[in-house]
């Protein structure tokens, strides 16, 4: 049987379809679009139409992510997005020891696995300065995308202040003392990284598989490949956590 995992973010929804546990399909929707063509509101409740998706109505669905209590799936099952992420990452690294890090749209997550199963874990989904979103808005005032934001590391400008939105006044005042895209970009990286970097370090491994969609930015990696033993990025990072859902119902499955 094909299994569906849905993880359900504030930016994007991830949808990953596994056939004997292995992905035959993965798709990333914005949010609104999401909501807006590929569900509806019945009884107070939202349903998604896997029709609409091209997926199979008879396929098992496991969900999680921003919003996973608001979301019903026919005959889905809900779990833990810590618990998906975690699945996900033993999937997508082969690894049952390690620190995962998870640095998504408006939040991020630490979470230490040991023998497969998670033992301790740090969330942070208070503060938009510790998450993708403070690159958005970075990159939105200096005018450049943020693929080009995530290559610059060297050389960065001091950004100190701790708030995302004091943050961007402290970002033009850089601007307006000369410094270049580089600098500013490195700067930009350099003030998320160090926001993270303590709690990685209550909880570090060996080995740290960095995960969500800031895993793709260059220069995140380049800092922890630094200050850390071993850092895996897995071939999909934005998808973990819809990887872990349809993972997890393939072992369910198997077991049955």
């Amino acid at each position: 049987m094909d299994v569906i995992g849905i993880d359900m973010g504030s930016r994007a929804v991830k949808i990953v379809c596994m056939s004997e546990g292995e992905i035959v399909r993965k798709e990333v929707l914005s949010t609104m679009r999401f909501y807006r063509d590929n569900s509806r509101t019945v009884d107070g409740e939202i349903e998604v139409d896997l029709g609409s998706l091209g997926f199979s109505e008879k396929s098992k669905v496991v969900s999680t992510g921003y919003g996973r209590n608001n979301i019903k799936v026919s005959g889905a099952t809900v779990i833990n997005e810590l618990k998906a992420h975690t699945y996900g990452a033993i999937y997508q690294s082969g690894l049952k020891d390690f620190t995962l890090v998870d640095i998504g749209g408006q939040d991020f997550k630490v979470i230490k696995v040991e023998k497969g199963i998670m033992v301790d874990m740090i969330l942070n989904d208070k503060c938009a300065a510790s998450s993708g979103r403070y690159l958005e808005n970075m990159a939105n005032i200096i005018e450049v995308s943020l693929d080009e934001v995530a290559k610059h590391w060297k050389h960065p400008v001091e950004l100190n202040n701790t708030c995302a939105v004091f943050g961007e006044t402290e970002l033009i005042g850089k601007i307006a003392e000369g410094y270049g895209i580089a600098e500013l970009s490195a700067g930009i990286n350099y003030s998320l990284y160090k926001r993270v970097k303590p709690q990685i370090q209550k909880l570090k491994s060996k080995v740290i598989v960095l995960t969500g969609g800031v895993a793709k930015n260059y220069a995140i990696t380049e800092y922890m490949k630094r200050d850390f033993e071993s850092v895996v990025v897995p071939d999909e990072p934005q998808l973990n956590g819809a990887i872990g859902c349809a993972y997890l119902g393939t072992i369910k499955e198997r077991k049955k």
